[in-house]
């Protein structure tokens, strides 16, 4: 039987001159606390739903053992991607220069908490809420990495484009 598995999200502004050695150190923090820490470019992300949608979808394929990645949360990032594909959903991670990001943190309770507390010392922390909303500002990264046509959106509306991106994250097992 496996451990009950707390989820966290914490969210931020965190400046990255060299990706590399920032994943590194992410890495570092995760395998000393026995904590999966999935980052993720928090600017491509539609809403709370979006993020809280993959991540259970990711939890339920790895459960079943359809999951595509063996790491958690690479699984996590493919299904925020709406990917099959691994290599593609790279681009919903986080890049070098100014990021918004969500980590989401998968483990035992004690361990995410302690990984939460050395993760907020890297990041300047902001409210979820108001960074993984839905804003216009987000939209044409968002309508690029959902391949989300002009069509789509004028047959279900400009309001609809985070419920098309959760369609994309549903049909992430079906795309070939």
């Amino acid at each position: 039987m496996e451990m009950q598995r707390e989820i966290q999200v914490l969210c931020g502004a965190v400046r990255i001159p060299n990706l590399p050695v920032f994943l590194k150190i992410i890495t570092a923090i995760a395998s000393e606390n026995k904590v999966t820490i999935q980052g993720l470019n928090a600017d491509l992300i539609a809403g709370e739903r979006h993020l809280h949608f993959a991540v259970g979808k990711a939890l339920r394929a790895i459960a079943a053992g359809s999951n595509v990645a063996k790491d958690p949360g690479i699984e996590i990032m493919r299904y925020a991607a709406g990917e099959r594909q691994i290599e593609r959903s790279f681009s919903i991670g986080l890049h070098e220069g100014e990021n918004n990001l969500v980590f989401v943190l998968l483990g035992k309770m004690d361990d995410v908490r302690l990984t939460f507390s050395e993760l907020r010392k890297l990041i300047e922390e902001k409210p979820c809420s108001e960074l993984l909303a839905y804003s216009n500002s987000k939209r044409k990264g968002i309508l690029s990495l959902f391949r989300i046509t002009d069509a789509e959106i004028e047959a279900s509306g400009e309001e609809h484009i985070p419920g098309l991106v959760i369609e994309r994250v549903a049909l992430a097992d079906l795309l070939k």
